[in-house]
């Protein structure tokens, strides 16, 4: 039961992570370098991170209450 709030948890962080990295990059090389790139390595591993972060802290906040 747990295990699939995580991992639904996970799939959702990691999306909405990662494409709200993809366009803060995306604008920061188009306003700042001219360039309109989409540094992916960076926006896959902050969506990684935060996807893995994000549904440990609300179990945590759900199993103590």
């Amino acid at each position: 039961m747990y295990f699939n709030k995580i991992v639904i948890g996970f799939i959702t962080a990691f999306s909405v992570s990662l494409l709200v990295t993809m366009g803060v990059t995306f604008l920061w090389s188009l306003f700042f370098h001219g360039v309109a790139i989409i540094d992916w390595e960076t926006s896959f591993r902050f969506a990684t991170v935060f996807g893995i972060i994000f549904p440990v802290i609300a179990l945590r906040k759900r199993m103590k209450c």
